[in-house]
């Protein structure tokens, strides 16, 4: 194995700082679309809401975990970074395997939120067809 200079983890720094950005935009981007379910809802009190506010809440929650094990990642980078500065270099290796594996769980964690994403717009575009079909006819 390769020693675990100050740059390894340095390394990652921009990487999780594009993905927290990325992460941070999609928290934006829900807040924004919540603010505005919230208003229709109490102006219409439609029943069919109720499903988009499901899914959206659920995709909140998974892009707070996101956040979270994005941001812990980072944290034990910086650790790892402070551990080889004072030589603690073996706990400083475990550190960075365990900031590795927290960026993992993140990763992991966007792939479902994706998911769960792309199914919420297969229902936007599946109501559009089943109003397009009704009009038809």
């Amino acid at each position: 194995m390769e020693a675990l200079t100050l740059t390894t983890p340095a390394l990652l720094f921009s990487a999780i700082s594009l993905i927290m950005l990325a992460y941070t935009n999609r928290f934006l981007g829900y807040a924004a679309v919540i603010r505005n379910l919230h208003a229709v809802y109490l102006d219409k009190k439609d029943e069919s809401l109720l499903r988009q506010i499901k899914n959206l809440k659920l995709r909140l929650t998974l892009t707070r975990w996101m956040q979270i094990f994005g941001i812990g990642s980072l944290l034990l980078c910086v650790l790892t970074m402070f551990l080889i500065y004072i030589e603690y270099k073996m706990v400083a290796i475990w550190l960075f395997g365990i900031a590795l594996l927290l960026l993992i769980i993140s990763l992991a964690l966007l792939i479902k939120e994706i998911q769960i994403s792309s199914k919420a717009l297969e229902y936007h575009l599946s109501d559009i067809e089943d109003h397009l079909k009704k009009n038809k006819s």
